[in-house]
């Protein structure tokens, strides 16, 4: 079971895949602010202990700013702490996603050198200018794990050139009533290239709105990773 870890709330849409952000949605119904980023009570959750000393989170997976961005100019006064609790939590795997890897080398400890073996740095594309924009970025950054997440994914793309060193690569479609559509055909073509490079792919969930074989669909949201798994197109790379 992996385990989330906010230590800062609140995000700016700064891609064209920000359009339809559940986070921006999710705030809006609460009232909330969500283009002022402040600290959240979990900020030291990594390092949090029990009473017999024991650390409160467990081992294994941990989802890192999934409702934000680890690289987001706010948090450079505190970002240099969290880099401290992931080099002491050497017994978690750290996975952040984000939209603003060409801000990475400004936001690295001194001593990343060519990477930390226990963090996992995910860059998200959506379309082909920005996957060549940060992809060309990204395949050149000191990281020992990369992944790729094109999701939500509104065009075609042509990545093969930037998957040497890559992971895997996460695909899926936009969830909202106005969502730009997804074509099973682009999810297919980012496959073949994953398959052409060894690299994992996963087909993570579909969008509302959906075309394949040129019939349109509009799926439930609660139906999107459902539909998807049931594709059976996912691949582990040798």
């Amino acid at each position: 079971m992996a385990s989330m870890w906010s230590p800062w709330r609140g995000c700016h849409k700064c891609s064209d895949g920000c359009l339809h952000c559940y986070i921006h949605k999710g705030d809006a119904k609460r009232k909330v602010n969500t283009d002022e980023i402040v600290k959240t009570k979990d900020f030291s959750k990594p390092i949090d202990k029990k009473k017999n000393g024991e650390y409160k989170m467990k081992s294994g997976l941990v989802y890192l700013c999934f409702s934000t961005d680890f690289l987001i100019e706010e948090a450079d006064g505190w970002r240099y702490e969290c880099w401290q609790m992931i080099k002491e939590r050497k017994d978690c795997i750290f996975l952040f996603l984000t939209k603003r890897i060409d801000r990475f080398m400004d936001c690295i400890p001194d001593d990343w050198g060519d990477g930390y073996d226990n963090v996992v740095v995910c860059c998200t594309i959506e379309n082909q200018k920005n996957a060549d924009y940060k992809l060309s970025i990204f395949k050149d950054l000191p990281i020992k794990h990369k992944q790729i997440t094109a999701q939500p994914l509104i065009s075609d793309l042509y990545i093969e050139k930037y998957l040497d060193g890559i992971e895997s690569v996460i695909v899926g479609g936009e969830s909202d009533m106005y969502a730009r559509p997804l074509n099973y055909a682009w999810v297919l073509h980012i496959r073949e290239q994953c398959i052409n490079k060894n690299v994992s792919f996963e087909f993570r969930q579909c969008g509302t709105h959906f075309i394949k074989d040129g019939k349109k669909y509009k799926l439930q949201t609660k139906d999107l990773m459902k539909q998807a798994r049931l594709a059976g197109i996912d691949y582990e790379r040798k």
